[in-house]
């Protein structure tokens, strides 16, 4: 007999709103490297600001509205996964000592949004129907 936890028939509609809401997310890191807004509350290095900023909000925007995903979000992973290591890694190891869970778990995220797909409630959804 196969069970199924009632909330399983809704998954695309919920994998489209965790994709949504993650670039979502995602565009307010571009968007203090930069604009500056939300404040940092201390100083980013220009590199980060020129590369990283660029990846994090365009790629949060187009992961959100669902464009080109599997190839933006495979951008934005592969940037999280230099920051980890880059950044945190270097110190210690484990992620909650280090400070690089977020940098992580979006990684790991957009590594699996790469895979799957936008989904509903996307551009690139919209352009399959279409053709």
């Amino acid at each position: 007999m196969k069970t199924t936890m009632f909330i399983s028939k809704y998954e695309t509609q919920i994998y489209a709103i965790l994709r949504i809401v993650a670039g979502f997310l995602f565009l307010w890191h571009g968007s203090q490297k930069l604009f500056g807004f939300p404040p940092a509350g201390h100083e980013i290095p220009s590199y980060i600001m020129f590369i990283a900023g660029p990846i994090e909000f365009f790629g949060g925007l187009l992961v959100m509205i669902g464009l080109w995903t599997r190839w933006v979000a495979f951008i934005c992973s592969g940037e999280m996964a230099y920051a980890y290591w880059t950044v945190h890694g270097t110190h210690i190891l484990l992620p909650f000592l280090n400070g690089g869970e977020l940098a992580i778990i979006y990684c790991f995220l957009f590594l699996f949004i790469s895979a799957r797909g936008s989904g509903e409630f996307s551009i690139d959804h919209l352009m399959e129907k279409k053709s």
